[in-house]
């Protein structure tokens, strides 16, 4: 039985980072933290409560003075599926709609956003025994992680597997938006002045842009040296 650790993965937007995270954690009965969802759920928020306007900018000063007003938790539905509720509300459905995608980059760059929740996120894994996936992870969540992944992948099999879901969401919405929302996102991360995406140096390089779920636990085992599961 090996002794428990912390999982943190980083990468861009719709490389499958969290069915990944949720695969490991299953695997090795980790706690499983969706980080992009949070952010989501406070974009989402700040839609809601017209903090953003409709040329896309954000009133920062009031999303700030309002995040205390905000909670973000996680429970599992009858199948086993992570849920992300908004105060009390489960919204794990529109967090994933086109229109917050637009903007969630936007909100994610703000420094008080980013703190309010990096302490919400470390308080999580005190204890260890977690998996965790996002944008600044494994270099500014936990950098002391036991294991960092950085995940990629050809932005036009990112965009193709993230307008499948979306239409199995049954969202309405064209190819060419979403591998644009995919391009434009890469750049906001990787540009924005508040802890950038970054892989960090200890990161281990996964491009899962030909890999299925199976080759990618396969990957993950090799990495670890054991099969993901007994731990304690």
């Amino acid at each position: 039985m090996q002794k428990k650790i912390i999982i943190a993965i980083d990468g861009h937007s719709s490389t499958g980072k969290s069915s990944f995270a949720k695969a490991i954690a299953a695997r090795m009965g980790y706690l499983y933290v969706d980080t992009g969802a949070m952010y989501r759920a406070v974009t989402l928020y700040a839609l809601r409560h017209g903090f953003i306007s409709p040329q896309g900018d954000v009133e920062e000063d009031r999303l700030t003075s309002a995040l205390p007003a905000v909670t973000i938790t996680f429970v599992r539905d009858a199948d086993g599926r992570n849920m992300t509720c908004l105060n009390g509300e489960n919204v794990e459905h529109e967090i994933r709609d086109i229109r917050v995608s637009s903007y969630v980059s936007r909100v994610s760059a703000i420094a008080a956003v980013r703190a309010h929740l990096v302490r919400l996120q470390q308080q999580m894994g005190i204890d260890k025994g977690i998996v965790m996936d996002g944008r600044d992870i494994g270099t500014v969540v936990f950098p002391a992680a036991e294991m960092k992944i950085f995940m990629t992948a050809d932005p036009h099999v990112r965009a193709e597997r993230r307008y499948k879901e979306m239409k199995s969401n049954g969202s309405t919405v064209s190819f060419d938006d979403v591998l644009a929302n995919v391009l434009r996102r890469d750049y906001e991360d990787e540009n924005r002045s508040v802890t950038p995406l970054r892989r960090a140096p200890d990161a281990l390089l996964l491009d899962n842009s030909r890999l299925s779920p199976e080759e990618q636990m396969e990957w993950l085992e090799k990495q670890l040296g054991v099969p993901c599961a007994g731990t304690e």
